[in-house]
């Protein structure tokens, strides 16, 4: 019997994999799709996940960044990044370097759907595969969290996520978040002729109507482009608790905010280690306590930040306060950095 079967292939899975071979441990993923696996996000990476992932031996290219700018119709405000600078990837570069560190490390991938988890007292049983623990690294809309009941229902509107490339050489080597009153847009350079643009907000429709609420962007971007639209959404997941006997959640599968702080990997890499860290003790009850203390503080300014957004009063301050008061700004992003 191995001792971790890690449920999904992307970052947060295979950062899972790769702590948990290098902890000594024997880790099998199970992931139907073919590498390289996209999905719709920012695809910056603050300083922190570039670290950690360097922490894996995991080395990425793509774009470097500075810092953050935001920005709105009228104001502008700027934080650098104080640990060094950040990295824009492409998604399906991330996920390609992870898959081929995993391999490195023996790593077995089971190219199969992981089905019904079943548990017993020392064991847990999925995709034809007994393992001493699960890891659910199935995304943003866990089938795996469903199935154990771990949803909670959340009343707030729903908010989605747009994103498409654009072949342009950069213009900055900040994520730029442009600012509108019912959405945000970020634009993040990946590389020397190629930036992605992603669009948060609560309305549905096509990405180019929402693209038209940002005039300044939309004149600067050029009419070609190298993929198509792909969406993500509702983006909030509230979870009753990130542990059920032996699954563990991870990733997008142990609860989401909103995108609005560009944290997502680095919080997968981070829960990645405490997974780890509590399967190779055999205390997977720590595992929830972990969690929460490694996001707290992202729990903490996210959420500030998203009840700002939605009111319409605090949002309309939002960059301009950023720009009045540039030294908490850069605070607050390095907070996060």
């Amino acid at each position: 019997m191995i001792d971790l079967l890690v449920v999904g292939g992307g970052p947060a899975g295979l950062a899972t994999a790769i702590h948990a071979t290098e902890a000594g441990l024997e880790a099998v993923v199970v992931e139907p799709r073919p590498t390289p696996i996209d999905k719709a996000c920012g695809e910056g990476l603050m300083p922190g996940a570039v670290n950690a992932l360097a922490g894996l031996g995991v080395t990425v290219g793509g774009h470097p960044l500075r810092g953050i700018r935001y920005l709105d119709d009228r104001h502008r405000a700027e934080a650098l990044f104080a640990p060094g600078p950040g990295r824009g990837v492409r998604r399906t570069e991330l996920q390609t370097a992870l898959a081929r560190r995993a391999a490195e490390l023996g790593v077995r991938v089971i190219p199969v759907r992981s089905g019904g988890v079943r548990q017993s007292a020392d064991s847990v049983h999925a995709a034809g595969v007994s393992a001493r623990y699960l890891a659910a690294a199935d995304g943003l809309h866990s089938p795996i969290r469903r199935q154990l009941g771990l949803d909670l229902p959340d009343p707030r509107p729903p908010r989605f996520g747009l994103r498409r490339h654009f072949v342009i050489e950069p213009w900055t080597d900040c994520v730029e978040v442009h600012w509108s009153p019912r959405a945000e847009a970020y634009v993040t350079p990946l590389g020397p002729r190629l930036v992605g643009v992603a669009v948060l907000t609560t309305e549905r429709g096509p990405f180019d109507d929402h693209l038209a609420r940002f005039p300044l962007l939309a004149r600067r971007l050029p009419a070609s482009t190298t993929t198509p639209v792909r969406g993500a959404g509702p983006l909030r997941q509230r979870v009753g608790s990130r542990v059920a006997g032996r699954v563990l959640l991870v990733g997008d599968a142990a609860g989401y905010i909103d995108a609005l702080t560009g944290e997502g990997v680095s919080l997968a890499l981070a829960g990645a280690a405490q997974l780890v860290r509590c399967v190779r003790n055999d205390r997977p009850q720590a595992y929830e306590r972990a969690w929460r203390k490694v996001s707290r503080r992202h729990r903490l300014l996210t959420e500030s930040l998203l009840l700002a957004r939605q009111h319409p009063r605090l949002a309309r301050r939002i960059v301009p306060t950023a720009s009045r008061l540039p030294a908490a700004f850069t605070n607050l992003v390095n907070q996060l950095a």
